[in-house]
């Protein structure tokens, strides 16, 4: 019974550190989709993100769109709890390189699941709300435009029809099946630690 709760807990802080990782990963896409910085959910995951990435702001400065400060401190939270639960869970101390595989694949795991849902969450409004103002709405837009306009170039809407979404979902399962789970596999980590 014991182990039981240990382990129900264990898959709780996990759970839990790849929310924030979902968070983090969240507020990098925004910034390099140079999303609305004042919008007021913009601004919430800046605060609840803000905390574990000041620490790198002061030597990690910004590459072009790309906030490296957010990336370096989503990798060290994911590198921590991987050491940490594994070590909780009685199986010793993991592999430096596997830790750093499965971080990386990690945070691979979170963007790809964020671009999912906000092109699930982007169709649903194209089909209830074309023309919706609310903030959330004009995010997700913008979140999703830098990986949808390259597809839209090659596959132009066919009238009425949008066929970029289903290229995009496709790739979106290709890398996440091919790379990430090639990643997963390398690291020789439980794939229930990498992602969500």
């Amino acid at each position: 019974m014991g182990n039981q709760l240990g382990s129900a807990g264990l898959l709780l802080v996990n759970t839990l550190v790849n929310i924030y990782l979902f968070l983090m990963m969240l507020r990098f896409l925004l910034q390099a989709s140079r999303a609305d910085y004042y919008n007021p959910i913009s601004q919430s995951v800046v605060k609840i993100t803000q905390p574990a990435v000041r620490p790198f702001q002061g030597f990690l400065s910004p590459m072009g769109p790309f906030d490296l400060a957010t990336l370096a401190s989503a990798l060290l939270i994911k590198a921590v709890s991987i050491v940490v639960i594994l070590q909780i869970a009685g199986f010793g101390m993991p592999p430096i390189a596997g830790t750093a595989i499965a971080s990386v694949a990690a945070l691979a795991n979170a963007i790809l699941k964020i671009y999912f849902f906000a092109l699930i969450a982007m169709i649903i409004l194209s089909w209830v709300a074309p023309n919706a103002s609310h903030p959330g709405a004009l995010l997700i837009m913008q979140l999703v435009e830098p990986i949808m306009a390259p597809v839209r170039k090659v596959i132009p809407p066919l009238g009425m029809i949008d066929l970029s979404p289903i290229v995009v979902f496709i790739g979106i399962s290709l890398v996440d099946s091919i790379v990430v789970g090639a990643l997963t596999r390398a690291a020789g980590i439980p794939g229930a630690l990498v992602g969500l």
